[in-house]
């Protein structure tokens, strides 16, 4: 495309839908999940304050992406019934009030802090918020462009990474569970100035309209290969401040701040993996990168003996899950034509329920065997097996396309 026809696009695209509502959605994406994985970079200093092995420490960081995935389901159909500007707002006052709380009660128990994690899952689920609010001001031509610009809120991961740690060496992690609710408070004021409801709501038809989906088999695989990417980057989001620390003894500040410099090349690559799934094809892209996936997380977990060698592997695989969580997005569409809405609830549920899944796994791993490997090597094992759907599924699709119906015409396809 040419220069000019490049400003054309750009020009159209700041006059097709509302410029300001898309500014909100990002900034409301952004800090909600800043504050969705605050335990994990929080989890050194309370696995000290309250004497907490890796089992726990494991359990606790991971309850709230758990709570964060199961909410989107409640939180979608919030926005189905009041729209999402409304939901927004009263789950942001939610979390905020939640915080308040926290901080005024300063629990000193493992069993209190999982109150906190449930709180912090509504942050969690503002993905199935932020998204219809800025897809629903955009034609389709720009639906890729605007949902790129309102995903890329998922770098506030590394927000919490960067500055967590360090603040709570200075002031203590509940005290930090305070400091949260300003910027919170901040963009929800920023929030409600610049966000619109959108003109026209997209009915989603609740359940009746979610269990026929699930009964096809191109749902279950989507929904797995997004628990691998997906899960894989915000369990390592989540995990790894405790793992740096844990394992290669760096000071919370500086564990931090790897794991904030590996979650930002995660997050902004994300868009790429759309994009290269777009010239050679979804399944190709996937196949690639969970060959690479299993091959840097088997090394991993055989052991690297210092952070020079670690950080680097850290940071391709999270690279390569970031071009992967972009990749499988561009297939919703593909397959789904007409349930883009319902499948972006379900897959993007899938995404949290594997970031739960890896990092109580790498927990209850360095518990019962001392290492973390075994953990990693699982994961290993999980990119393999995507691997092999993808190309189970990728031989289904191409025998359909060559002669049988695809998509939503397909048999047994919605």
């Amino acid at each position: 495309m040419t220069e000019t026809g490049c400003d054309d696009v750009d020009k159209g695209f700041l006059k097709a839908g509302n410029p300001r509502t898309l500014l909100a959605a990002f900034l409301y994406f952004d800090v909600s999940f800043m504050v969705w994985v605050l335990l994990g970079p929080l989890g050194i200093s309370i696995a000290h304050d309250l004497h907490l092995n890796a089992g726990q420490k494991g359990l606790l960081v991971a309850t709230p992406v758990l709570a964060g995935a199961l909410l989107r389901v409640v939180a979608g159909a919030l926005v189905d019934h009041f729209g999402p500007r409304r939901v927004a707002i009263g789950a942001q006052i939610f979390v905020i009030a939640g915080l308040f709380v926290t901080w005024l009660v300063a629990p000193h128990s493992y069993a209190a802090l999982f109150g906190v994690a449930l709180v912090l899952g509504v942050a969690g689920a503002s993905f199935a918020v932020a998204l219809p609010l800025a897809s629903a001001w955009y034609p389709p031509q720009y639906q890729g462009t605007a949902l790129g610009i309102a995903g890329a809120g998922n770098s506030g991961t590394a927000l919490a990474s960067l500055f967590a740690p360090g603040l709570a060496a200075l002031y203590g992690w509940v005290n930090v569970l305070g400091l949260a609710t300003l910027p919170l408070m901040a963009v929800l004021i920023a929030f409600c100035f610049l966000a619109s409801e959108p003109p026209e709501r997209r009915v989603g038809g609740g359940l009746t309209t979610w269990l026929p989906v699930l009964r096809n088999a191109d749902c279950w695989a989507l929904m797995f290969f997004y628990g691998v990417t997906f899960g894989g980057f915000v369990g390592l989001a989540s995990f790894l401040t405790i793992y740096f620390n844990d394992q290669y003894g760096l000071s919370p500040a500086i564990a931090g701040t790897c794991t904030a410099l590996v979650v930002f090349v995660g997050s902004f690559v994300r868009p790429l993996g759309g994009a290269m799934a777009d010239r050679i094809g979804g399944e190709r892209a996937l196949s690639i990168l969970y060959t690479l996936a299993a091959g840097i997380f088997a090394v991993i977990g055989f052991g690297l003996p210092s952070i020079w060698l670690a950080f680097p592997a850290f940071f391709l695989g999270m690279l390569v899950l970031g071009l992967g969580n972009g990749a499988v997005f561009q297939l919703v569409p593909t397959r789904f034509p007409t349930r883009v809405g319902i499948l972006t609830g379900l897959v993007g549920m899938s995404g949290g329920v594997g970031g739960f899944y890896l990092a109580s796994s790498l927990g209850a791993a360095r518990q019962m065997t001392g290492s973390y490997g075994p953990g990693f090597l699982c994961f290993a094992v999980i990119a393999l097996a995507a691997l092999a759907c993808v190309s189970f599924c990728r031989r289904r699709w191409m025998a359909k396309s060559n002669g049988i119906p695809t998509g939503a015409n397909a048999p047994g396809a919605l």
